[in-house]
């Protein structure tokens, strides 16, 4: 069986597995040799025009949400409501999908379970000055983020 299975292995799969184990030793050599710069968070084979990879390295944005810290600040007018807040932050720089928001003191609005979307569906259309203080800090959970949250300041102008 084992033979069966190695001799229908797609050539595919066998040059890719091929091509990664050749840079994963190359690295490997670079790192305990001191003989080169090792690679920078990405690189790129071009197969089809020859042997040819390209490395660079991704600028990190200082406001990401996913890969710093950084508290986001927002000034909106106190009467503009919890849903108008959550269509600011899926259609700004953030492209949230869907968005649930807790303050310090108590949960504004879950968009899941559903028995917690029903329980705070009525604070969606509530100005936001009726909901938590200006200066207060939210914390915004999203499918976006996985397993982090992001924390937003919003002050009433």
């Amino acid at each position: 069986l084992p033979w069966g299975v190695v001799k229908n292995i797609i050539p595919a799969v066998a040059s890719t597995n091929a091509i990664v184990s050749a840079v994963c030793v190359n690295e490997a050599i670079k790192v305990l040799s001191f003989c080169s710069q090792s690679l920078n968070t990405y690189m790129m084979y071009m197969g089809s025009a020859g042997i040819y990879s390209h490395t660079f390295v991704y600028d990190q944005k200082e406001t990401c949400p996913v890969c710093t810290t950084h508290t986001h600040r927002l000034s909106l007018q106190g009467s503009t409501t919890l849903n108008a807040l959550l269509q600011k932050l899926c259609d700004g720089e953030l492209r949230l999908k869907s968005p649930s928001v807790t303050s310090s003191t108590k949960t504004l609005y879950m968009r899941k379970p559903v028995a917690l979307e029903k329980a705070t569906r009525q604070n969606l259309d509530k100005p936001l000055k009726e909901l938590f203080s200006s200066g207060e800090e939210l914390t915004i959970t999203d499918p976006v983020f996985h397993d982090t949250s992001l924390s937003v300041i919003v002050t009433f102008e």
